[in-house]
C-alpha cells in the first residue's frame, strides 16, 4: 500500500515537497491506539532503539560492575553530535572496561557541527571513533563483553555473544522473530533487523511502563529510561531535537531518533509507543511527524506548547535567515489523528 502524505514543504504560498509516512502508536497491552499507512511492514530501526539495544548491558549487572554513571548509560543510547563532552564520555566508558578507542569497531566520524570539527582542524587532528555518533553504543557493548568474559574483538559480529544477547532482547520486546533474511548492517556495522513499525511501538510502550516485564528487565528499562531523561544532551547534544524534547518535557518523554526517517518514542504517563518511518528517509520529516503526534497525545502546559509548536512547525530559511516557507503536517495528518486518539 502507498503511505500517506504527512509532511509538507511550503515556499511562498505553495507546496514545494510532500513526505508520506507510517505512524504506530500502541499501548503496553498491544492494542493499536493510531495506526497511519503500513505499520505491519517491516522497517530498519537503526538508532532509533538503542535504548533496546542496551537492555543487556544494564539487566546483566555489567553498567554497575562498571560503575556507569546517568550520563555514560545516556550515552550508550545515544546518536551524539561528536561534541567533546560526548567523545570524552565515551573514552571514560572504555577506560572503566579497561579498553581504549583503539578497541571500537564503529569506525571514525566527522563531528556533526562545524564548530566541532574545526576545534579537530586547528589541532591538526582527526576524527576517530570517539567521534563516531555510536561511539557511546560501542563502548557499552565492549563493557558487556569485558563482564561477560567474551572476546572484545568482532563484537560487532551477529554471531558475537554480546550480539546475540541484544537480538534476544529485542525479539522479547518487540514480540518478532529476527531472522538472517531481515538482517542488515547499521552504519555504525553492528546488525538491524527490519520488523513491523507496530512492533516497535509495543516496544517502547513496554519499555516506557514496564508493564508486563519480569522484575530485573523492568528495572534495567527504568534504569536507562530515567538516565536518558536526566541527561538529555548526553543522547543527542546541542541543537538536536531529541535533547530539546526530553530536556523541554522533564521526564515525561522518552524519544529516539534513527537514520532513514524513522522515530521511535515511550510516554509512559499513557502507557503509549510511538514508531514511525518517513519513506524517503528525511529526519526534517521525522521531526515533524514526532511533534505533531507528541502535542496530539499529551496535555501541554505553556513551555511544553511553545516547545512543540517550534518542532511542528519549523521555518524554512535563506541563507540570510529570512523566513521562505515551512515544514509543517498536513490537515489530513491532523485529522486522522484528532479521530483515532482517545
Amino acid at each position: 500500500m502507498d503511505n500517506p502524505a504527512l509532511v509538507d514543504v511550503t515556499r511562498g504560498s505553495l507546496t514545494e515537497s510532500t513526505h508520506r509516512g507510517s505512524v504506530a502508536i500502541v499501548d503496553a497491552n498491544g492494542r493499536l491506539v493510531c495506526g497511519i499507512g503500513d505499520i505491519e511492514a517491516r522497517v530498519f530501526p537503526r538508532s532509533a532503539i538503542k535504548a533496546l539495544q542496551a537492555l543487556p548491558l544494564v539487566e546483566s549487572g555489567a553498567a554497575d560492575a562498571l560503575d556507569l554513571s546517568d550520563a555514560e548509560l545516556s550515552l550508550a543510547c545515544a546518536s551524539h553530535n561528536g561534541e567533546e563532552i560526548h567523545a570524552n564520555a565515551a573514552r571514560v566508558m572504555l577506560m572503566k572496561a579497561g579498553l581504549t578507542e583503539d578497541d571500537l569497531e564503529c569506525g571514525p566520524q566527522w563531528p556533526k557541527r562545524m564548530e566541532d570539527a574545526a576545534k579537530l582542524i586547528l589541532a591538526d587532528e582527526v576524527p576517530c571513533g570517539l567521534h563516531n555518533n555510536c561511539s557511546g553504543k560501542h563502548a557499552g557493548f565492549l563493557g558487556l563483553a569485558k563482564t561477560m568474559g567474551v572476546a572484545t574483538r568482532g563484537y560487532v559480529e551477529p554471531g558475537h555473544p554480546v550480539q546475540r544477547e541484544v537480538r534476544l532482547a529485542i525479539e522479547q520486546m518487540t514480540g518478532d522473530t529476527l531472522t538472517d533474511d531481515v538482517c542488515g548492517i547499521d552504519g555504525c556495522s553492528v546488525p538491524t533487523y527490519a520488523s513491523p513499525l507496530r512492533n516497535f511501538a509495543k516496544a517502547f510502550a513496554v519499555f516506557g511502563s514496564g508493564e508486563g516485564l519480569e522484575p530485573l528487565r523492568a528495572d534495567a528499562a527504568r534504569q536507562i529510561y530515567d538516565a536518558c531523561i536526566n541527561e538529555p544532551y548526553m543522547v543527542a547534544g546541542a541543537g538536536r531535537f531529541c535533547t530539546q524534547v526530553m530536556d523541554g518535557f522533564k521526564g515525561r518523554v522518552f524519544v529516539k531518533t534513527g537514520a532513514e526517517g524513522v522515530f521511535c518514542a515511550a510516554i509512559p504517563e499513557l502507557g503509549f509507543g510511538i514508531a514511525l518511518k518517513c519513506d524517503d528517509g528525511a529526519t526534517r520529516a521525522a521531526e515533524v511527524t514526532m511533534a505533531t503526534v507528541l502535542e496530539a497525545v499529551l496535555d501541554l502546559n505553556e513551555d511544553e506548547a511553545e516547545l512543540l509548536d517550534k518542532l511542528v512547525n519549523p521555518p524554512v530559511l535563506t541563507r540570510r535567515g529570512t523566513q521562505a516557507g515551512h515544514i509543517r503536517p498536513r490537515e489530513e495528518f491532523l485529522s486522522t489523528l484528532k479521530t483515532s486518539l482517545p
